[in-house]
């Protein structure tokens, strides 16, 4: 056996994979949104499983609350605000070279995300929040690849695999099942949930990247850890044909540009996130120039710009993002803003 196949030995002496099984998960690529609790795990799964290709897409940098659950990311991540995507992209090619590996330092929006689309096989949820999503699902159904979808907050986790053709979309799903209304800045959450959340999303994304569809599970699975609950239930019956987004006329609504998000608070932090309406990015040395001439404390790295005024800390991405902390009222948050912009 030669040194790059090696790596792979166990994995492949499980025969559901096998030497074939192994070549194919060589050929694929994984797209992941969101590398935070979730996209940190299964990304470093799949880099390790020896999968061609990975990208990675974060609106976020490391915060010191992350480090709890969040396990790619180290103390000096958090010093050096040092976004997700990018600090995620240099762990995972050091745990495995062979893997292309692809940071993405954006808000996955529809036009950032069907132009990635093209040679994509697999899509991992690992977001926190709905919209993004309802998102994704449509870009699964557009483009017949398969979903992973995976979410958890407090002790709770659940998890389906979403198959265009075969199986309810999101949307069917959400419409017949409760979900929890619940955020993990209301209620927390412990590692042990997100851990159970990506075994199940780990299995599934190894099955479909080896080729083993038949072993796809067909049921929507949630379970409580600390309540010592498990529940699932064949989701079969909830396809709509009416439904917008995998329907028999199907519309995939979230690929709209009227459906993007322009402002939303971040799970898990008093922050408010402002996308500016307007196209092009934001003159950031121009306006860096101008808050340091006013006096105002700025800091940053290749990929942000920090800066302070009058208590407020305001974090600029180069894709014209901003982040407002100390505040989850998006009024505010929009002072701030237009204070430091104009």
């Amino acid at each position: 056996m030669d040194f790059q196949m090696e790596r792979y030995s166990r994995q492949m002496l499980f025969k559901p994979i096998g030497p074939e099984g192994q070549k194919e998960i060589g050929k694929k690529h994984a797209l992941i949104v969101g590398v935070g609790a979730l996209g940190t795990h299964t990304s470093e799964l799949l880099a390790r499983a020896g999968v061609r290709k990975l990208t990675l897409i974060d609106r976020d940098y490391v915060d010191m609350s992350n480090l709890q659950r969040q396990h790619l990311f180290t103390e000096k991540d958090v010093k050096g605000q040092w976004p997700k995507a990018e600090a995620a992209k240099e762990r995972l090619k050091s745990i495995n070279s062979q893997v292309e590996v692809e940071g993405i330092v954006a808000q996955a929006d529809a036009v950032l995300l069907e132009g990635l689309i093209e040679d994509v096989d697999l899509l991992v949820d690992g977001t926190d929040n709905f919209e993004t999503r309802f998102l994704m699902n449509d870009l699964a159904q557009k483009y017949k690849i398969p979903y992973v979808f995976g979410s958890c907050v407090g002790s709770f986790g659940m998890t389906f695999t979403i198959v265009p053709g075969q199986t309810p979309c999101l949307q069917c799903l959400i419409k017949k099942l409760p979900m929890q209304g619940q955020t993990c800045d209301t209620v927390g959450i412990i590692a042990p949930a997100v851990q159970m959340v990506t075994a199940h999303q780990g299995a599934e994304a190894l099955k479909i990247l080896s080729g083993n569809m038949d072993a796809v599970r067909k049921t929507y699975v949630s379970f409580d850890l600390w309540e010592n609950e498990y529940l699932s239930l064949k989701a079969g019956a909830l396809k709509e044909s009416g439904c917008l987004s995998c329907g028999e006329s199907p519309e995939y609504p979230f690929l709209q540009s009227d459906q993007e998000m322009k402002v939303a608070v971040l799970c898990g932090r008093d922050t408010v996130q402002i996308r500016h309406a307007y196209n092009g990015d934001l003159p950031l040395k121009q306006l860096v120039d101008q808050w340091r001439s006013a006096g105002l404390a700025v800091g940053g790295n290749p990929f942000l710009i920090s800066v302070e005024k009058d208590g407020t800390k305001a974090v600029f991405f180069k894709d014209g993002r901003a982040l407002i902390h100390g505040t989850r009222d998006v009024n505010e948050a929009r002072k701030i803003y237009h204070s430091l912009v104009g």
